[in-house]
């Protein structure tokens, strides 16, 4: 079978909600991610033979298709197809396995998978709002609710319960999140995410050109101290979890052009990973944020590896208790989890998340020397996906 290999991978640095990419129409944002993979590899457009995107709120600007939509607005001919897909927060990280089986089978060669959300453009809740406005019923269907009976899926539940199970503190938690702003702060002082990001025109507003440039993360807190993230008040009465020690909203695209060794003699390029694992699993949906855990511990035995075999971890950081109740189930090192940073510091643009951890993960790879990485996320539904990658 043919193998799948990472040609380019590449992301937005991420804009806070109302930020400096709160004026990009995400079709447009998405684009100028296309537009990156096609000018780091010097490929042929027209040799791109589909574009997956992942997305959440696939509603308003991000509707009607956004894969075919920033197709259409991007340097790719109108040859080339495009789709969106919802896993939730996995989306983009489904679209680079979905592109990986693609070109594994031989039915194509060279594919793109991206992903992009404007969460300040379409709200988180906005949605659900008009929907009940609209009377347009509820996901949940009465077989659902029988089947699990009590209050609608929720991630904050969920992160909760997690924190509880796992016996952790809140004070573990905000530990965490200081030490995710420290990283990401020390890794964007030293230039690490330098190769991955997209430079993109800072947009506000309506979209009115301001002439500077958007390069850095605008979501790491440079000011950060654990007595500033302590006193943040909790969300629920008697629980653990803030906005601190949780992941923030954020608007960003990110991509990985993905191909077979058909695609790298056509295309004329050389791999800068190789995807060398990927699974899906899904777990309780009640708790919800746990499903990295089982996913991972049966990716590693399917791919025949040990947990000491992979040399970097990206682990979603949707809340601080995820990771951490990862490494009391998988024995990880913390050294080798989330060394840029994650979402607590980045920012978490929903369905361009996957897409965007793969893109710092290879990075990362590369710039420590190291071998393999291991990438995961907890996403709505209880699910998780898992991509293991080889550095070439």
């Amino acid at each position: 079978m043919p193998e799948a290999y990472i040609v380019a991978a590449v992301r937005t640095a991420g804009g806070r909600r109302g930020g400096r990419l709160s004026g990009w129409h995400p079709v447009e944002l998405a684009a100028e991610v296309l537009n990156a993979l096609v000018d780091r590899t010097g490929a042929d457009p027209a040799l791109v033979e589909d574009v997956i995107m992942g997305c959440v709120l696939q509603a308003g600007e991000q509707a009607i298709c956004i894969g075919r939509n920033a197709v259409l607005a991007s340097k790719l001919p109108e040859s080339v197809p495009g789709t969106s897909i919802d896993r939730q927060c996995g989306s983009s990280q489904q679209a680079l396995q979905f592109a990986a089986q693609a070109v594994m089978s031989g039915t194509q060669d060279c594919v793109i998978a991206a992903g992009v959300e404007s969460m300040s453009r379409i709200p988180l809740h906005g949605l659900q709002k008009v929907y009940s406005e609209n009377n347009l019923g509820h996901y949940m269907s009465p077989e659902i609710r029988r089947r699990y009976p009590g209050p609608d899926f929720s991630q904050f539940i969920g992160a909760e319960m997690i924190t509880k199970k796992y016996g952790l503190t809140k004070e573990q938690l905000d530990t965490y999140a200081l030490q995710s702003h420290q990283r990401a702060i020390a890794a964007t002082q030293a230039g690490a995410f330098a190769d991955e990001i997209v430079p993109v025109e800072v947009r506000v507003g309506a979209g009115t050109p301001t002439g500077e440039v958007h390069t850095a993360d605008e979501g790491i807190r440079y000011d950060a101290s654990l007595e500033g993230i302590a006193s943040v008040k909790v969300l629920q009465e008697g629980g653990s979890i803030t906005a601190a020690n949780a992941s923030q909203i954020c608007d960003g695209a990110s991509g990985v052009m993905v191909v077979n060794e058909r695609g790298l003699k056509a295309l004329g390029v050389e791999p800068i990973a190789r995807i060398h694992h990927l699974s899906v699993l899904g777990h309780d949906p009640v708790i919800m944020l746990e499903a990295p855990l089982p996913a991972t511990q049966r990716a590693l035995k399917k791919a025949g590896m040990k947990i000491d075999d992979i040399d970097l971890y990206e682990v979603n950081e949707a809340f601080a208790p995820v990771p951490l109740a990862w490494l009391q189930a998988t024995g990880g090192d913390p050294a080798r989890l989330n060394v840029h940073g994650g979402a607590i510091s980045l920012g978490h643009p929903l369905g361009a998340s996957g897409t965007k951890l793969m893109a710092t993960l290879v990075h990362a790879l590369h710039r420590h020397g190291k071998r393999y990485g291991l990438q995961t996320m907890c996403e709505g539904g209880g699910q998780a996906n898992v991509t293991i990658v080889e550095r070439l």
